[in-house]
């Protein structure tokens, strides 16, 4: 791991008995920094795979599952009494931003950064781990999921389509996302829709290039990229997050090469799909592939597509997101709906397939800066409150020993 910083005492309000000592507190939040210096992409998280790893082997548990749906890693405590599972979940993948604060643990990797929250989503994680082991429950099994490629949306799916996580699969599943504009320790959530589906759809149309002189000898995408753009907008124009939410964005589009003499030859369009549940965005993307094949059949173009960062929606579960709201409630953890749902996606929702689950957006403060900007960084005060929260999430499901 990279090097280590100076640290602030804290004080834990939120654990029962002071579980969660000072001492623990500086630990994770060092570990916590150690992350944020060393952020992985979606895929490559291989170094943040094992330090996890060496962490989760310090409790315990009854086996450490590596490999999950490319480098995940999931820590199953089982209690020896019959009982459900109950899996939470955090991410190991950071962004290819380059990180601009002023903190002494900024990343040390050009160009990437931990600038979602992910390094304290995984501490929050070894938090719970620590308190399970010291107060052990009394049934069922606690599985600690640390996910691949959150970012671009392919890591919840292929550990689900692991095997091997076929042997873990959970009857309940919880995750704590940080979100900025929220006040500092409250928690927004409801049952249904939390975040939109969403699908990068990128449509590449080939023809023939020629002198620019003489376009008539080739054959330019060019009137089949105005009319498709267009086309593609109208298939959504945003409104209100109910069933018949759609937006289509025009993200990036590229014709030909940067040259006054040639009449270009092919074109490539990004179109990012947002919808408030997976059959609209299925139906949606048809009917944007439909507008591509007929724009290119007009203009006598070759037409492919590459599907990209595909979301699920996530939608939390009435009896996941009841019980999380008591555990909330019995910790004076302040709590509600504000801000929700999300057009913004996030691929939690996959794990919501086979069981009961629910999303929990913990805000960082108001005035914190926003995910994905270059100015972001966890604020370490979270680690004990979403600690607590899984805890006593924990309780009520599997009680205590």
């Amino acid at each position: 791991m990279c090097s280590k910083s100076g640290l602030t005492q804290y004080r834990n309000p939120f654990i029962e008995d002071d579980m969660l000592t000072n001492s623990d507190l500086i630990e994770l939040t060092e570990f916590r920094r150690q992350l944020h210096q060393c952020p992985e992409l979606s895929g490559d998280e291989a170094k943040t795979a094992r330090s996890i790893v060496e962490k989760l082997q310090q409790f315990s548990p009854t086996r450490i599952l590596t490999g999950l749906g490319g480098h995940g890693v999931a820590a199953v405590f089982d209690s020896g009494s019959n009982g459900p599972t109950v899996l939470f979940r955090a991410e190991l993948d950071a962004l290819p931003i380059q990180e601009l604060t002023n903190v002494p643990w900024i990343s040390q990797e050009a160009g990437k950064g931990h600038l979602c929250g992910h390094d304290g989503h995984m501490t929050m994680l070894l938090a719970l781990g620590r308190l399970i082991v010291r107060k052990p429950f009394a049934k069922g099994k606690v599985v600690l999921m640390f996910q691949p490629a959150e970012e671009d949306g392919s890591g919840a799916r292929a550990v689900v389509a692991d095997p091997a996580f076929q042997d873990i699969a959970p009857d309940w599943a919880f995750a704590i996302h940080n979100e900025p504009g929220r006040p500092f320790g409250y928690v927004s959530t409801r049952t249904g829709l939390i975040n939109c589906a969403s699908q990068g759809l990128s449509i590449r149309l080939t023809g023939k290039t020629a002198h620019a002189a003489n376009p008539e000898d080739g054959v330019s995408p060019t009137d089949a990229v105005a009319d498709l753009i267009p086309a593609l907008v109208e298939l959504g124009t945003g409104g209100d997050l109910d069933s018949g939410f759609r937006l289509a964005t025009i993200t990036h589009v590229r014709i030909g090469e940067p040259s006054f003499g040639i009449s270009p030859g092919e074109a490539e369009i990004f179109v990012t799909l947002r919808t408030t549940n997976d059959l609209a965005m299925a139906e949606m993307a048809s009917k944007a592939k439909q507008l591509a094949k007929l724009s290119a059949e007009n203009a006598g173009l070759c037409v492919e597509f590459t599907v990209c960062d595909d979301f699920a929606a996530s939608i939390n579960d009435e009896d996941a997101t009841n019980i999380a709201v008591n555990a909330m409630n019995a910790i004076g953890v302040q709590n509600g709906n504000e801000g929700l749902p999300m057009r913004a996606s996030e691929d939690f929702g996959v794990f919501g397939w086979q069981a009961k689950a629910a999303m929990l957006c913990l805000g960082p403060g108001e005035d914190h800066a926003a995910l994905h900007n270059p100015d972001y960084d966890f604020p370490d005060d979270l680690i004990p409150i979403g600690a607590s929260i899984y805890e006593r999430i924990v309780r009520d499901i599997l009680g205590t020993k």
